[in-house]
């Protein structure tokens, strides 16, 4: 503006101005943003967990006996009246080791689902990565599965199962597990925020789920023709890579190679969507 008493005019220097717009591509998923965050990544990771456990009597003790009266159960009802078979494993191990990431996979698809909804006053009031939240729910539910793994192990040894070389897949059966929990349950965490009966929906859709996943049956129960059609479920080879890797049995190439594609693309999908409308989640929640 004009100075008074002078012919000079003031302007600002075009070197402060900063243009601001919209990132496309790759770019849009701002991963190095999310590493610079990483401290509120582990702060509400632990923010979930001592919510989870806050005020109960048995505590972490719900990590057991989740998967442990399901297999109980599934023993009695398909492994003893129905006779479903089990691969030559005895059917408590050939439950449990399923149910052990299953569980996992459920319960953090669930939490992170509805992560964005109980996290509304922390969202509606300051910035940080959207992302954070859905992915602090997966990773809180890491400690329940450590525990329900050294109870499987436990099983095993009093069964007389020792596991193989495979056993050290399991970090990276685990990290599919995460891949995918996370990749959908960004996607239902967003939806979530606008349409609320999503929360309604989920219970339901993870059950069909589980049952669509050979827990409480084995893969080869399915004809061999129809196994790759059964495979696009990507949870198909996750759970089969878990029982190959403990029970020292051969790994299922092709619906895990399925699985682990489909994998990337949920996390890619789920992400590319979640970044694409978390502008609106301050406004909306």
């Amino acid at each position: 503006m004009p100075v008074t008493g002078s012919t000079e005019t003031t302007t600002l220097p075009t070197e402060f101005l900063l243009v601001i717009e919209p990132k496309r591509g790759w770019q849009q998923l701002n991963i190095g943003e999310i590493w610079q965050y990483r401290e509120l990544l582990y702060f509400l990771t632990w923010r979930d967990i001592k919510v989870k456990y806050k005020q109960t009597v048995l505590g972490a003790t719900w990590a057991i006996l989740q998967p442990l009266l399901s297999m109980v159960v599934f023993t009695l009802f398909f492994g003893k009246l129905a006779n479903m078979p089990s691969d030559g494993i005895p059917y408590p191990i050939f439950s449990f080791c399923a149910l052990v990431p299953w569980t996992y996979f459920a319960n953090a698809l669930s939490a992170s689902g509805n992560s964005l909804v109980g996290s509304a006053n922390l969202i509606s009031k300051v910035y940080f990565p959207r992302l954070i939240v859905p992915g602090a729910s997966v990773l809180a539910g890491l400690l329940d599965f450590g525990i329900a793994v050294l109870v499987l192990l436990g099983m095993m040894a009093y069964y007389g199962i020792a596991p193989g070389w495979g056993i050290f897949m399991v970090p990276v059966l685990l990290i599919l597990t995460m891949g995918t929990a996370l990749g959908v349950g960004a996607l239902l965490s967003a939806l979530n925020v606008e349409y609320r009966d999503v929360r309604y929906a989920m219970p339901f859709m993870i059950q069909l789920w589980m049952f669509a996943t050979p827990i409480v049956y084995p893969l080869s129960l399915v004809p061999e023709r129809f196994q790759w059609m059964v495979a696009l479920n990507p949870m198909v080879g996750i759970i089969e890579g878990y029982r190959a890797a403990l029970l020292g049995r051969s790994f299922p190439r092709t619906p895990l190679a399925i699985s682990s594609v489909l994998c990337l693309l949920l996390v890619v999908a789920g992400a590319f969507y979640f970044r694409r409308v978390e502008k609106t989640f301050a406004d909306v929640i």
